[in-house]
């Protein structure tokens, strides 16, 4: 598997409003085939970012750095991966980022600025994601498209006392009335698209009655 890029992430560690930033880290690298989240499935929100494989390592303590590194040395060892982009800012994968490296494997670390020097030091380079995620998320959420005012002008109309309109209910609304489709969007679902333009909207937690609000404020040159 020359030349294949194995994206790795801690998905306990790392929120799902990453995603995409940590793919944009990847890809001069090489191909990212194998892209893994690790994580309690259960609690992670990881579910929104179907570009990755989400496997679930259980609740149990450092379960998900356990399955991660296991992998990480299987892909190593076995199927003979050079390159792995860890994304992290765990200083417990120190250990796992000197040992691929011993290994011959390029180790690419990614993470938040929280993510300790040791961890940093162990990868052959490391790329901090947190300034750059909240620079994209602005940069887009900042001049609402076609589309937001759309989304905002449906919000409003299902909306009573700013309540918001359930995310469920949206979609299918969105596609009937301007025949959009979430999928044909890198986000692939509404909650990775909300949650990746947070100037512009709010949402409560996960569940079948998860609501979505427009934020006033992210509209005004819009309006």
């Amino acid at each position: 598997m020359e030349g294949t890029v194995a994206v790795l992430v801690d998905g306990d560690n790392m929120g799902v409003r990453h995603a995409q930033t940590i793919l944009h880290e990847a890809q001069d690298l090489g191909p990212a085939a194998i892209r893994r989240v690790y994580a309690n499935a259960a609690k992670s929100g990881w579910e929104d970012a179907p570009e990755y494989r989400l496997i679930h390592a259980g609740g149990g303590k450092n379960a998900a750095d356990i399955l991660l590194a296991i992998e990480a040395m299987e892909l190593a060892l076995v199927r003979g991966l050079q390159t792995f982009v860890i994304a992290t800012s765990d200083g417990d994968f120190s250990h796992l980022a000197h040992k691929l490296r011993e290994l011959g494997a390029v180790v690419v670390g990614v993470g938040e600025e929280k993510a300790p020097m040791g961890f940093r030091a162990a990868c052959g380079q490391f790329r901090v994601i947190s300034g750059a995620l909240i620079s994209l998320a602005e940069n887009r959420s900042c001049k609402p498209t076609t589309m937001d005012i759309n989304i905002r002008n449906l919000i409003a109309s299902h909306s009573s006392n700013g309540s918001g309109m359930t995310i469920v209910s949206l979609g299918p609304k969105m596609s009937t009335r301007h025949g959009t489709r979430i999928s044909a969007f890198p986000e692939k679902t509404w909650r990775a698209y909300f949650l990746a333009r947070p100037s512009l909207y709010d949402l409560d937690p996960r569940g079948p009655e998860a609501r979505v609000r427009f934020k006033p404020q992210g509209f005004v040159q819009a309006a």
